[in-house]
């Protein structure tokens, strides 16, 4: 049984998802289901395996939810030798499983082209041994991380001091695993029920070059993996367009792949009047009024660019590389092109950010209203939040963030700039689930039902912090201001310290000095 936690509409628009789903289907030796929020395919008399796929934090409450109605006990420790073992993959728990350690059997890190098969295999191998031998026999595999089989030490102020493994044999840490092969994923299943009605999805790039010090989508996936143009992308979008005529070109800088302008001058052949092509974020810089003629043909209306702040300063602390003046001509070749709308996206609240360099991205916004008359301006923007395995994941949420939101909206509105910023909660609550350790797993079970506000957040944690829920024998979870909203000093022993990331923290400190300085 492979789930999502959301409705078949979003998660059948996950192309992680699909490919999982996909590679599980093409084995002969596995009968895989699909389950939604909101529906499912028949379910198995017997089910061996429960896999999900988690892209955001704040979907992590709904794995009980789904565990629960597939009649699975929630923790593994009290799972048998008949429950499934229940295995979880993408990105929040490659950066940090920790809080929703206690709920899984087994976590792949990383990539899943070569882990997936490795592990189906590993399960085969040993399918009907007792399930304490499945798992050990599981964590041999590499990037396969089985949580029973590692414990949390504390010290006598409740800090984390390490996460060991419990027996010898199992190794002391485990890696993230990187494919490296000359292709991406594409569209498996296109349907006009998704969220993005009858597209069919190639990813074009891999992790991204720019490094920006806050980002997951860089640092986590590093490193930089473009397929080439005529044995990888080509293929994939032929693939597809023999059954839609919608393409969705993904990755977290599509621009930025060697051959994109080859790929663009392909995508402008006659053979694809009719065709719609749509793109992910592009670099600001990249933008050239053949990239904006050529989209607005194939039927875009706007492009995505990200500029991170309105003020040089700050985005030269997140190691964004990017002038005012580029972001400027992004918008005049844009509309030139013949787009008619502009998305940014920025955030508030990064370290050593001043009210001074939000009124920047007003001013900013501003200018390129008055530069670029009748192209729409929408700016999206949200709170920063730490990652793990990047270099700000030792800073805190800012709250002044909260009243900076309001700033932009106050500035922006009245001027008809469409401004949608994500809920300050919401980033708290994403800080949460991305920077505490398996103490916090007693409160995501408190949280169920309540999980959809802050306010319900906060009574859970409360009530776990008094006592007043089972928590087991597990010491009680830090003060809430600590996860959320401390910055941590280096020497701190992070709940991510025993899985590795793409980067050694030494590496990943000297970038946050170099930011900070």
């Amino acid at each position: 049984m492979l789930a999502f936690p959301s409705t078949y509409t979003v998660g059948i628009t996950s192309l992680g998802y699909q490919v999982v789903w996909a590679t599980l289907a093409q084995r002969s030796d596995v009968d895989v289901r699909r389950l939604f929020t909101d529906q499912g395919d028949p379910p198995h008399r017997h089910c061996d395996l429960f896999g999900l796929s988690l892209s955001w934090e704040l979907d992590g409450p709904v794995l009980l939810d789904l565990l629960e109605q597939q009649r699975i006990p929630l923790w593994a420790a009290e799972r048998g030798d008949n429950d499934p073992i229940v295995f979880g993959g993408g990105p929040v728990l490659t950066a940090n499983p920790e809080p929703l350690a206690p709920f899984f059997d087994a976590v792949l890190l990383g990539d899943g082209e070569l882990l997936l098969p490795a592990f189906i295999d590993a399960l085969q191998a040993c399918r009907t041994a007792p399930r304490p031998e499945r798992l050990r026999q599981l964590a041999q595999v590499p990037g396969v991380y089985v949580p029973a089989l590692y414990a949390p030490r504390y010290g006598a102020e409740g800090e984390l001091l390490a996460v060991e493994p419990i027996e010898p044999g199992v190794p002391a840490t485990v890696a993230k695993q990187t494919w490296r092969g000359n292709t991406l994923s594409h569209s498996t299943v296109i349907t006009p029920e998704a969220a993005w009605p009858s597209i069919h999805m190639v990813e074009v790039v891999r992790s991204c070059p720019e490094l920006c010090r806050f980002c997951l989508a860089s640092y986590l996936t590093l490193p930089f993996r473009t397929p080439s143009l005529d044995d990888g992308l080509i293929p994939a979008v032929e693939k597809g367009l023999s059954a839609t005529q919608r393409l969705g070109l993904l990755g977290a800088s599509v621009t930025q792949h060697p051959q994109f302008g080859d790929l663009l001058q392909w995508l402008d052949g006659e053979r694809f009047e009719g065709t719609r092509v749509s793109v992910s974020s592009v670099r600001a810089a990249t933008v050239t009024p053949e990239l904006g003629r050529i989209l607005a043909k194939r039927g875009s209306k706007s492009l995505t660019i990200a500029i991170e702040s309105g003020s040089e300063r700050m985005r030269e602390v997140v190691n964004k590389k990017l002038a005012t003046d580029e972001i400027h001509a992004a918008a005049r070749y844009a509309k030139e092109g013949g787009l008619t709308g502009l998305k940014l996206y920025g955030m508030v609240g990064l370290p050593t950010e001043v009210d001074a360099d939000v009124e920047a991205t007003a001013e900013l916004l501003l200018a390129l209203k008055k530069a670029t008359p009748g192209l729409r301006l929408s700016l999206g923007v949200s709170t920063f939040v730490p990652k793990a395995h990047t270099p700000f994941q030792w800073q805190g949420v800012r709250p002044e963030a909260e009243k900076r939101l309001k700033l932009l909206a106050k500035r922006l509105k009245p001027k008809g700039i469409e401004l949608r910023p994500e809920s300050y909660g919401w980033s708290v609550i994403q800080a949460l689930l991305s920077r505490s350790d398996r103490r916090l797993a007693p409160v995501i079970a408190a949280a169920r039902g309540r999980h959809e506000s802050l306010g319900g957040w906060k009574q859970a944690y409360r009530a776990v912090r008094e006592g007043d829920t089972p928590s087991g024998s597990a010491p009680l979870p830090p003060p809430w201001d600590e996860v959320i909203h401390a910055s941590w000093n280096a020497e701190r022993v992070l709940p991510w310290e025993h899985l590795e990331g793409p980067l050694p923290k030494t590496t990943l400190l000297k970038h946050q000095q170099e930011a900070l300085a």
